[in-house]
């Protein structure tokens, strides 16, 4: 089949085209417009392959991204494009609403055009696959609850509004025109070729270089993490098998603390690469002023996505997030200049520069 893949050079884009690639009866073409997030050498592995091609365009262009689709013959639409740092949408809304609204709109307009002009055989195979999150349905309490697909909605970020808002569009392009859409809403992903601003790459790098490793609050706030490997895998069930108009919510099963995953970083790390004089890595960990409008916990019920497609993860917390910190000690060519250049190990999420 051929895949067009939106934002194919960020953290889970990268991770899905590197997998359908591993198909070689594949085609990817990945769009990306490379902002600060997009690396390509995060596609290092495949950028070689006779079933991979890169197009560096945005998703707001819907005339380029027409253009593309009737170019490679695209039977699945995978759109990952999207600003996605919570605190970065605290200190800039707008951003947000330019790539993961009005980019949305832009792409569902191109898509559509695209579908109507496909033969009714096309038609069956074509779907339109809008990936979000679970920060879509805002705050549980932290000891009960979790998010099914009838979950309300109920964003509490410029970041999580924003992503509800495209969701609700791709919805509205499915009952109003007939698009044939799959959506799919995940936990927090983490893995290699993570951009070094996240809480785990951010607690890894820090935590080498002797910076402070910082937790918002007092660090009880709970997410379930999922290996960006597995939601990969998701991904491409969902694309090629989800049922039309249908969602999915895809989760790790792996709920923990903020404390206890950088508590766990620092041990791991206190076993791969010990500090000077039998030091812990947990005296770097530092408590900072929560950020605004922070959600208390995440919980994901995946069990549709098993029932339905026969889903689950392969990786246990514990395997995925070793295997990470393995990832990262072992690749310091990739997060070495993204650090130096782009990021220098601070946490955004200031509310007095959003109120500026």
């Amino acid at each position: 089949m051929n895949f067009l893949v939106t934002g194919g050079a960020g953290f889970i884009g990268s991770a899905v085209c590197r997998h359908i690639c591993s198909d070689l009866s594949n085609n990817v073409t990945n769009v990306d417009v490379l902002t600060y997030a997009g690396n390509l050498t995060s596609l290092r592995p495949i950028e070689n392959q006779h079933n991979y091609r890169f197009e560096k365009a945005n998703v707001c262009d819907d005339a380029a991204i027409l253009a593309i689709m009737k170019r490679d013959d695209i039977d699945i639409v995978m759109h990952l494009a999207a600003e996605s740092h919570v605190d970065r949408s605290i200190d800039g809304p707008a951003a947000f609403i330019e790539t993961n609204i009005i980019g949305t709109f832009r792409m569902l307009n191109a898509a559509l055009e695209y579908y109507r002009g496909l033969t009714a055989e096309k038609k069956e195979r074509f779907r339109f696959h809008h990936i979000s999150t679970d920060e879509v349905f805002g705050d549980l309490p932290f000891d009960s609850g979790i998010f099914t697909e009838e979950t309300p909605y109920a964003p509490s970020s410029p970041y999580s509004a924003s992503k509800a808002a495209s969701d609700h569009l791709v919805r509205a392009w499915h009952e109003t025109y007939g698009l044939p859409v799959v959506l799919s809403n995940c936990s927090n992903n983490y893995g290699p070729f993570h951009f070094p601003e996240k809480l785990i790459p951010l607690a890894i790098l820090n935590a080498l270089h002797e910076k402070p490793v910082q937790v918002y609050g007092t660090g009880e706030n709970v997410r379930d993490w999922l290996h960006v490997e597995d939601h990969a895998r998701a991904l491409a069930t969902i694309a090629t098998r989800g049922a039309n108009g249908e969602s999915y919510n895809v989760g790790g099963n792996s709920e923990r603390t903020n404390l206890t995953v950088v508590q766990t970083i620092c041990d791991i790390l206190d076993r791969k690469r010990p500090r000077s004089g039998g030091r812990s890595y947990r005296e770097l960990i530092t408590f900072v002023t929560d950020r605004p409008g922070h959600d208390r916990r995440y919980a994901i019920d995946a069990s549709k996505i098993k029932r339905e497609l026969g889903w689950e993860p392969k990786e246990t917390f514990q395997s995925g997030l070793l295997r990470t910190i393995e990832w990262y000690l072992d690749n310091e060519w990739w997060w070495e200049p993204i650090r130096r250049e782009k990021h220098p190990g601070e946490r955004l999420g200031d509310v007095s520069k959003a109120a500026e």
